[in-house]
């Protein structure tokens, strides 16, 4: 297994951050709803626990919102890691976009 960790920082407040990422996460859950299964989602005080399954592969993780940055820490399958960076890039770009 392989992670994933970083953080973006934010001006919006822990409150309308946590808003935004809900409804993106929504937004996804159903574009996505054909590619991902076992999808589990626990929102508790600004932090989400998460897991689901795609492309045959378990992935968890947390994301955590607090007032002025969202950190993320993912677990990823090894067959995964070859797409790392990509995978960063991607999630680093739209927490960007989102919490613009």
């Amino acid at each position: 297994m392989g992670s994933i960790n970083m953080s973006v920082s934010h001006t919006l407040g822990k409150q309308e951050a946590c808003r935004r990422l809900q409804q993106k996460l929504d937004a996804v859950r159903q574009s996505y709803s054909h590619h991902v299964s076992q999808l589990s989602e626990v929102w508790q005080e600004g932090v989400l626990q998460f897991s689901f399954r795609a492309a045959g592969m378990n992935v968890s993780g947390t994301i955590t919102v607090e007032d002025s940055q969202v950190s993320l820490h993912a677990v990823l399958p090894l067959a995964a890691m070859m797409f790392r960076g990509l995978i960063e890039q991607r999630i680093r770009q739209e927490l960007g976009n989102l919490l613009a």
